[in-house]
């Protein structure tokens, strides 16, 4: 595992920001904790599993008990989510880990910020929240999450690149990247088979993308045995919580988000 990195540099924009609820949505755990605008963890992890199935309305019933504690020992002033599916403006598109029933187009952010009292809420995918933690901001870098599925984001500068969903993408005549490593893959395949898996995987996406670097997180991670290329590091699973608080920072999202105007040719950036 690479180590801890220092906490994130805190700019003006996010020192008025407080404490932070960072939950990370995962196929097999929910998690949480409190963190700070530095990224600082201020609580210990709380997990349950996840239920399964599991529709929008328990999975919020079941994110308030979870939180409930946390938010009475530091109530915060803003929700940061990373949910595993494809995610557009706070809303879950796919959520192909937690059922098919009601995962079309759900406001989920908007749901637990009204469930739980607070209105600043922002929900990303969940390798990408986790990748705002891992990354150090230059060049091309690529993150992918071993778990229940795979989960993927991009990075260029710092900045978060749109999302691909490559998780369904084929790898094989028979398999996507989910299926192919998978948590269900690693179990039947077995460690050794899906260890060389994930190998191949690797030197795909650099074919793909040709980044400059390449960080794995998720719990599977730590179960890789084979030596990683020099531009390629594991990262602790907690970094998917961690990742909470940059959500907030201006770099977070891309500018043509924050300064509409200027995509609009009706202003400027600065």
């Amino acid at each position: 595992m690479v180590k801890r990195k220092s906490p994130i540099r805190v700019t003006t924009a996010s020192q008025d920001i407080g404490d932070i609820l960072a939950i990370d949505i995962g196929g097999t755990g929910l998690k949480a904790a409190i963190v700070d605008a530095a990224g600082v963890m201020r609580t210990e992890r709380v997990r349950v599993p996840t239920p399964h199935p599991c529709p929008p309305e328990l999975l919020v019933d079941t994110l308030e008990r979870l939180v409930a504690p946390l938010l009475e020992a530091y109530p915060s002033t803003h929700v940061s989510i990373g949910f595993p599916g494809f995610v557009r403006n706070n809303h879950v598109l796919t959520a192909p880990h937690l059922g098919p029933q009601g995962w079309s187009d759900v406001p989920l952010a908007q749901m637990l910020g009204e469930r739980l009292g607070i209105a600043s809420v922002r929900m990303i995918n969940d390798a990408e929240m986790q990748g705002l933690a891992a990354i150090e901001g230059h060049g091309l870098e690529f993150v992918m999450t071993l778990g229940t599925g795979v989960g993927t984001a991009m990075f260029r500068d710092g900045e978060l690149m749109p999302h691909l969903e490559l998780a369904h993408h084929p790898v094989s005549k028979k398999h996507a990247y989910d299926e192919y490593i998978g948590d269900a893959a690693r179990h039947k395949a077995g460690i050794k088979r899906w260890n060389a898996r994930v190998e191949k995987i690797i030197g795909i996406l650099q074919s793909l993308v040709h980044y400059d670097k390449l960080w794995i997180g998720g719990g599977n991670a730590g179960r890789l045995v084979f030596d990683l290329p020099p531009n390629v590091a594991t990262v602790p699973n907690d970094r998917g919580i961690e990742g909470g608080a940059r959500l907030w920072h201006p770099r977070s999202v891309r500018e043509t988000r924050q300064f509409p105007a200027a995509t609009q040719r009706a202003g400027k950036f600065r």
